[in-house]
Parts: structure tokens; C-alpha cells; sequence
């Protein structure tokens, strides 16, 4: 769990000590603009963005069960960030699985990746895609409804 949020945590704190410089150069607006700025790239590079992850093997058998799409993803991925703004509402839809905190979630998309761990990786029937396209992933949500 620790991985995931060192990148947001390191952003705040970069972003903490770059605007207590400023502020202690008598440059408060710049330094609460550039704060803000950091916490909100913390934010997007953060798990809160995306839906609650599950585990590869309850999200394989929910996706066995409603026919919905498992996305595996990590935090900081900016492919897995666009899938996820692409999809709009319709990601909550999609069963989410963090590889970093799941390791049979990584070793499903090392098999998938020639034993890269590259995402996202979509699996929609059984059948994986790495990287594919949001557009072609709002259809195959559509099709499982």
C-alpha cells in the first residue's frame, strides 16, 4: 500500500518545501498557487482518482458473473489516468486491480505482456489487451450491460 502513495506523498512534500521558500521570500500567492498545484498533481498521481481496487481473483469472478471488464492499473501510470478520465462515470462500472498491491493482479498482466507489467490491461471475455484504446473500452462496457 505504501508504494502506491509515495509519488503523491514526495509531490506534497517537493511542493511544501518549494512554496516555504517562497513564502519565507514574502511571496505568499505564489507560494499557496504552487502548493495547491502540487497537491493537485498529488491528487491525480493518487489512488483516490480511481475506483476501489479489488483483487485479481474476485475481480475475474465479478467480471465471470455481470460479463464487465477487469482493468489492471497502478498509481502514477499517466495511460492508466487517461483510461480512467476517458471512461468518465463509466469506469465505476469496470473492475479495477491494483498490481501494486495485489501480486496475483501483476503476475495476470506480466502473463498478458510477454512478462512486462505494463498497463493498463484490459480483460474483457477471458482475453487480454494492453493498452487499449478508452474508445474501444466504453464499447465493451456498453456490450456487457
Amino acid at each position: 500500500m505504501t508504494r502506491a502513495w509515495t509519488l503523491p506523498v514526495l509531490l506534497v512534500l517537493s511542493g511544501s518545501v518549494v512554496a516555504t521558500s517562497l513564502a519565507l521570500e514574502e511571496r505568499p500567492g505564489s507560494a499557496v498557487a504552487l502548493l495547491l498545484m502540487f497537491v493537485l498533481i498529488a491528487g491525480v498521481n493518487s489512488p483516490l482518482v480511481f475506483p476501489r481496487s479489488v483483487g485479481a481473483l474476485e475481480a475475474q469472478r465479478r467480471s465471470e458473473a455481470d460479463g464487465r471488464p477487469v482493468v489492471f492499473w497502478r498509481p502514477g501510470c499517466a495511460y492508466c489516468l487517461r483510461l480512467r478520465i476517458r471512461l468518465g462515470r463509466g469506469a465505476r462500472r469496470l473492475h479495477w486491480v491494483d498490481i501494486w498491491r495485489d501480486p496475483a493482479g501483476a503476475a495476470a498482466v506480466r502473463a498478458a505482456a510477454d512478462g512486462n507489467e505494463t498497463v493498463p490491461t484490459v480483460v474483457v471475455a477471458g482475453r487480454p489487451h494492453v493498452n487499449p484504446d478508452p474508445e474501444w473500452v466504453r464499447e465493451q462496457l456498453a456490450r456487457s450491460t
